[in-house]
């Protein structure tokens, strides 16, 4: 048996339960594996909301590090005792043990902790992808400016880091000069307070009025137009979120209007659709995060049983950076 929480239906926080679940044997393709830490992202939010609907009774969680217990038939890049961490569908990681499918977990270098593996597989395999394979039609070199919006979120801590290793001059957007000081600290090149700044006219001003080559955009709805006239003729917008809600149905000819742009809406999974492609994106994160230019900053810690104040406090942008469920 494993405690686990489990909604019963669509809703707000109050809707997350603890509850006792019967975890059996792995079959072909599977693991079980027992956590020692669980990450949460927002997308856990949209899921329970129902913005992102599934079937109920549903386990909720899309990250976590443990150790493997179990190993199903077919399954060879792992073994029993080996420490592992995984961002992966389906959901289920809010839980202390679970049998899931293999293809999405990596062996977890032992220079990176269980709490570490938990908080980053997640957000940074989502930097990843983001600044490594969603790039604009002209690329991207050393120099260049980009906007990610979010900045002090955990992609956001994240990606300042990764994006200044990189040598680009990361613009990052946040809802207070506290959070704007924090993406700098992390290696944001500029920061804009969105709360009391025209976020479209800074990036103008601050690029010589020419604009970014990329947006990197999980807030959605209400800065989508600002977005927009961020960008410099032939930019991408890349929208990997509905923080605040989906982007209604857009007039492609505003895209002509102003300057040949290109929108996209990339999703992590899409990038992880095979083992292969799951391991060399893992191997480039856990790369940089053992050189040392990527940190992961995990600013808040909840105990399993305090999953609902988790979540109250991720939907009101109380935090930043990672944050995760400790397994005592």
């Amino acid at each position: 048996m494993s405690k686990a929480i489990r909604i019963d239906r669509h809703g707000g926080p109050e809707e997350l339960k603890i509850v006792d679940v019967e975890v059996g044997e792995p079959g072909a393709g599977e693991i079980r594996i027992r956590h020692r830490a669980v990450g949460l992202n927002f997308i856990d939010t949209y899921q329970r909301s129902g913005l992102y609907p599934f079937k109920m009774p549903l386990l909720l969680g899309m990250e976590a590090a443990g150790v493997v217990e179990a190993v199903g038939e077919g399954v060879t890049h792992l073994q029993v005792g080996d420490r592992a961490a995984y961002a992966s569908q389906p959901p289920g990681a809010y839980t202390e043990l679970r049998v899931m499918p293999a293809v999405n977990v990596c062996k977890l270098p032992d220079a990176i902790s269980f709490e570490t593996g938990a908080a980053m597989m997640l957000k940074g395999l989502t930097a990843q992808y983001l600044l490594k394979k969603t790039l604009p039609v002209e690329g991207l070199q050393k120099g260049d400016f980009i906007l990610f919006h979010a900045a002090a979120g955990g992609v956001g801590l994240i990606a300042c880091q990764w994006a200044k290793a990189l040598g680009l001059q990361l613009i990052g957007t946040a809802g207070s000069d506290t959070k704007c000081q924090l993406a700098l600290e992390h290696g944001a090149a500029h920061a804009i307070n969105y709360s009391r700044e025209n976020f479209a006219e800074r990036v103008r001003e601050i690029t010589g009025g020419q604009g970014v080559k990329v947006v990197y955009d999980s807030v959605g709805k209400d800065t989508f137009e600002s977005s927009i006239d961020s960008l410099r003729p032939f930019g991408l917008l890349a929208i990997f979120g509905n923080g605040s809600g989906p982007v209604p149905p857009v007039d492609l000819g505003l895209l002509a209007r102003k300057g040949s742009l290109y929108v996209t809406r990339p999703t992590l999974f899409t990038h992880m659709s095979s083992r292969a492609s799951t391991q060399a994106m893992a191997d480039d994160l856990f790369a940089v995060v053992q050189s040392g230019a990527v940190e992961i900053p995990i600013d808040q810690r909840y105990k399993l049983e305090d999953v609902q104040q988790a979540h109250r406090d991720l939907e009101a942008r109380k935090t930043t950076g990672c944050t995760i469920l400790t397994l005592d």
